[in-house]
């Protein structure tokens, strides 16, 4: 896809991507060879027959093709979007054995803007059940839940703690690489299918326990949202922000426009970032448009990165610095930040991922210093126990993550169920998408 030059995007937040033509469309879905085995469908965490789809494109059958998506994946024009297809659908596609795979993403995100333009056509629902699902959190696992229960007939209940729905696709990933209406338009659509959403409603507070656990079945998909801090001195400092923080302040309450709106966030002239993935890039680049020069500081090498690899090329693209093998030891200051300290760092044998590990080197040099106003830590993120601290005998693991069974979800509580990143930890869009449908049929099932 074609995208707007770097010296133009940094001064807003619109859509980087252009998007594939009509034409640009036609053409790559002419390149799938529609296997006989084909290995992107596995590659697919939701499942979507994409060979399906991609042979209604190369028909110039849209329409077909937009149905066929939301057969497995009510939010197409999100996942053509954000998802990693680099490391499951085409990253199994066979032509990338030898040149380059279909552009899936792509082509799902085409389909799923020219429905928008043409016309949405719902999925059709069966006759209702009288069965009553509550579903906590309105990010990627619950509103894919919300959609799956609400196919198959079932009374859904969507509680939002928030003021808008989405989740980590408002509150987290920036306009410029998911933009808000594309969000809000898809979460509709599954509203459409019969969801009721309550914004607002905390559960534990506005919501009481007892209500929602008298519900047929309760769905939990809070998330990962609490942040996780390095521990080194410092952190305290004013201009020390976790990147949930920093987002959610821009995303999802425009501190980038303060004080046309009400949140206000410190806007320097030099930010580090600490981190190696897509919210560390999401955190830079967002810092990269408000003004400041951006400074992003990784413990391995370049190519260890975690991010996305387009991700990575349009951040430097816009002018963020990449300071590689390199991690803070403190942020310095008195009251306000100043600056980072940071120790150089040596790979050794390769760890469990796959990646070196990092080693702080000692001896002259070893340690130095990077000017700084504003530190952003990009670190991780790990499940919000606010509510599930509030439920009793709910049973969770050490890192905080509600214990769910991998394939139904289920917790300790009989009717209660959890998918996403609050039951496995932080993890991609796409992923949360994919567990949250497999629980959502278990759901079915036990409701059935």
């Amino acid at each position: 896809m074609s995208k707007r030059k770097a010296e133009e995007r940094i001064k807003d937040f619109n859509e980087v991507d252009h998007g594939f033509s009509k034409q640009d469309a036609i053409l790559e879905s002419l390149r799938c060879m529609d296997c006989v085995r084909p290995q992107c469908i596995k590659g697919c965490p939701v499942n979507i027959d994409i060979p399906g789809f991609i042979s209604a494109i190369s028909k110039e059958d849209f329409r077909k093709a937009a149905v066929i998506l939301k057969t497995d994946n009510m939010l197409p024009a999100i996942c053509g979007r954000v998802c990693p297809q680099e490391n499951q659908c085409e990253g199994v596609c066979v032509l990338g054995n030898k040149g380059k795979p279909v552009k899936i993403g792509a082509l799902e995100r085409f389909v799923a803007d020219w429905e928008r333009e043409n016309g949405v056509q719902i999925p059709e629902v069966k006759e209702k059940t009288g069965k009553r699902v509550a579903i906590v959190g309105s990010g990627p696992a619950g509103i894919t839940a919300a959609a799956e229960l609400a196919k198959e007939g079932h009374s859904v209940t969507i509680f939002e703690s928030l003021h808008k729905a989405g989740g980590v696709l408002t509150y987290g990933i920036p306009s410029f690489r998911l933009p808000k209406d594309i969000v809000k338009a898809e979460i509709d659509k599954v509203l459409e299918l019969g969801a009721e959403l309550k914004l607002n409603h905390i559960v534990g507070r506005s919501v009481p326990v007892d209500e929602l656990l008298a519900y047929d079945a309760v769905f939990l998909g809070t998330g990962a949202g609490l942040p996780s801090f390095m521990g080194i001195e410092g952190e305290n400092l004013n201009g020390v922000y976790s990147a949930n923080e920093f987002l959610t302040r821009v995303n999802l309450m425009h501190a980038d426009s303060f004080p046309d709106y009400d949140t206000p966030i410190m806007k320097k002239d030099k930010v580090v970032v600490i981190g190696g993935g897509n919210v560390a890039m999401d955190s830079a680049r967002v810092a990269k448009r408000m003004g400041a020069d951006v400074i992003l500081v990784y413990r391995r090498r370049k190519e260890d990165l975690p991010a996305r690899e387009a991700e990575v090329e349009n951040a430097i693209e816009e002018g963020i610095e990449f300071v590689c093998c390199a991690n803070p030891v403190r942020v310095l200051g008195e009251d306000s930040v100043a600056g980072v300290e940071c120790v150089r760092m040596e790979m050794r044998e390769e760890d469990a991922s796959g990646r070196p590990c990092p080693v702080p080197m000692t001896g002259e040099g070893a340690l130095f210093t990077i000017d700084a106003d504003v530190v952003i830590e990009a670190i991780g993120q790990s499940p919000n126990p606010l509510l599930i601290s509030l439920v009793d005998n709910l049973e969770r693991g050490r890192k905080g993550n509600v214990i769910a069974d991998e394939e139904t979800g289920q917790t300790s509580i009989e009717n209660v169920f959890a998918a996403g990143d609050v039951a496995t930890g932080a993890a991609t869009v796409i992923e949360a998408m994919g567990s949250a449908k497999k629980v959502a049929r278990a759901i079915n099932e036990r409701l059935k």
